[in-house]
């Protein structure tokens, strides 16, 4: 199913993909918010640049932009995959506690902040290119990985990431010698053990983007956990 965008709001397009049970297709989106919230179980391509929340609350299925997307994509989203074939804005992953998300360029500030695990849903967010500051921000489970392709020269994250930081694991292809972290996590460089988990994690992602799985893994590794001594598990559930 087709569906133009150029004239409606995001409850017309939401309206139209629950009229369908079919594979659908936007075009000319253009900053609309919301689109997929929600939903499941359904295969949704979107042309042009979706507005704050895509995917947030997915149940499952797969949202692909073949373009950028802006804030907050795949909020608080339970199953699922979305994915960016451009970059995305803000707080990408928020408290998400379920699914995917695969991004083949770079993620603004606070991505996978409040991410979480949930029972037996492990949450992943995968950044190609670079992430901004805040990047895990009290994040509290789940994976997060940035691979830095584009730029291997600039750092691959910008400043103070993993605050606050009290569960989950963060992997950053870089040795991190120029990124300054806080008292509450630990970093060490990635063993064989931590290449094969990356290895399982980025398959999907490098035959999504046609990208060679082994080159990318021929790079340095560092992996983020949270010091046992951390100050902030208290503050929170069990995870």
């Amino acid at each position: 199913m087709l569906i133009n965008a150029k004239n409606l709001d995001h409850r017309g397009i939401n309206d139209a993909l629950r009229d369908t049970h079919d594979d659908c297709t936007i075009e000319n989106c253009c900053g609309q918010r919301f689109i997929a919230a929600g939903m499941s179980d359904r295969h949704i391509t979107i042309e042009g640049i979706p507005g704050n929340a895509l995917g947030a609350f997915m149940n499952g299925g797969t949202v692909t932009v073949n373009g950028n997307a802006q804030d907050a994509v795949g909020d608080t989203m339970n199953e699922g995959d979305i994915i960016i074939h451009g970059s995305i804005g803000d707080a990408a992953g928020y408290a998400m506690r379920g699914g995917r998300i695969f991004v083949r360029g770079n993620a603004g500030y606070r991505a996978g902040i409040h991410m979480k695990a949930y029972e037996d849903k492990m949450p992943l967010l995968v950044i190609g290119g670079k992430a901004g500051s805040f990047l895990g921000e009290y994040q509290a489970g789940g994976v997060i990985i940035v691979l830095n392709l584009d730029t291997p020269e600039d750092r691959c994250v910008s400043n103070f990431p993993c605050t606050g930081m009290h569960g989950g694991k963060i992997f950053l292809r870089s040795d991190c010698r120029n990124i300054i972290f806080p008292e509450q996590v630990s970093t060490a460089p990635a063993t064989d053990e931590d290449k094969a988990e990356l290895r399982a994690h980025l398959n999907d992602y490098c035959a999504q983007f046609d990208l060679d799985l082994d080159t990318i893994l021929a790079a340095d590794f560092t992996v983020v956990t949270p010091n046992s001594s951390t100050p902030y598990r208290q503050m929170y559930v069990a995870n």
